[in-house]
């Protein structure tokens, strides 16, 4: 029987095996949804594959994916579109980051950074679409970042487009029965930044501090969120069909801010990080 919250039936989430995408799985599976769960490492999706199926007595589909590959992209656009045990709730989650500053980065790690912010959620969410609408239902819900409201570099402008396509493909489909959100969150304490953090550190001098311990003491306490809340809270206005959805009240604060001050002073408080 399906959770009185639950947003749809059946959910696919990308970057589903850690972070804020495992935390959509479990908050989905404990609404009743059934899951298809993408990502690149299979032992981890097959792991918390097992682990919900025992605890909600779920359907659990699981679909190992490089989502930077034309292959693993396809192979997950056509889960989406699939007939067969329709998807009604879309998570686009899947994100990297490239800390190294535009000039300093190289163009392959620029643009494989904006396939998956960017690229890929459009693949994904118009495949969602061809059959979300006919139907006349259905939740599409894109992992973008409080970044995305700050002048920060192609992170904050790839996470830019994710709020504003959210906003307008909510407009433009809820009267079709589709809704179409943007969670903004701020800092999640996930392994997102231990990632962002190894290239940085590559080639740092013997003794310097870790870039994650680093940016732990640089970010205030008050400002690092936790995933379960993030999530429930995205759920929630999702729920109600809000466009954007900023986790916290300090954040919508923060972000109420933004845009409010010079872009000069804006991007000198985000390079605290992203």
């Amino acid at each position: 029987m399906p959770h009185p919250r639950a947003i749809g039936t059946r959910a696919l989430i990308t970057g589903a095996s850690s972070g804020i995408g495992a935390e959509f799985a479990r908050q989905l599976a404990a609404d009743g949804l059934d899951l298809v769960l993408v990502a690149r490492n299979g032992e981890r999706l097959d792991a918390l594959a097992a682990q919900l199926r025992d605890e909600h007595d779920i359907n659990v589909e699981v679909l190992v994916a490089d989502l930077l590959t034309t292959a693993g992209a396809k192979a997950a656009e056509a889960r989406v579109g699939a007939s067969v045990n329709r998807i009604d709730v879309l998570v686009n989650n899947a994100g990297f980051g490239v800390k190294r500053d535009f000039d300093e980065s190289s163009v392959d790690d620029e643009l494989n950074m904006l396939s998956i912010l960017v690229a890929v959620p459009l693949r994904l969410s118009h495949a969602a679409l061809a059959h979300m609408l006919p139907e006349g239902r259905g939740t599409i819900i894109n992992i973008a970042s409080v970044a995305g409201f700050t002048p920060r570099g192609t992170y904050s402008a790839a996470k830019a487009w994710l709020l504003s396509f959210s906003r307008w493909a909510n407009v433009a489909y809820k009267h079709r029965g589709v809704r179409v959100t943007a969670v903004a969150p701020g800092f999640v304490r996930t392994e997102f930044h231990a990632r962002l953090s190894t290239e940085a550190h590559v080639g740092a001098p013997d003794g310097a501090p870790a870039p994650v311990a680093e940016l732990e003491r640089r970010v205030p306490d008050v400002l690092w969120l936790r995933a379960p809340d993030v999530v429930r809270a995205a759920l929630i206005d999702t729920g109600r069909g809000r466009a954007v959805s900023i986790p916290s009240l300090r954040y919508k604060v923060i972000v109420a801010g933004a845009r409010l001050v010079p872009d000069a002073l804006a991007e000198r408080v985000a390079r605290m990080g992203r």
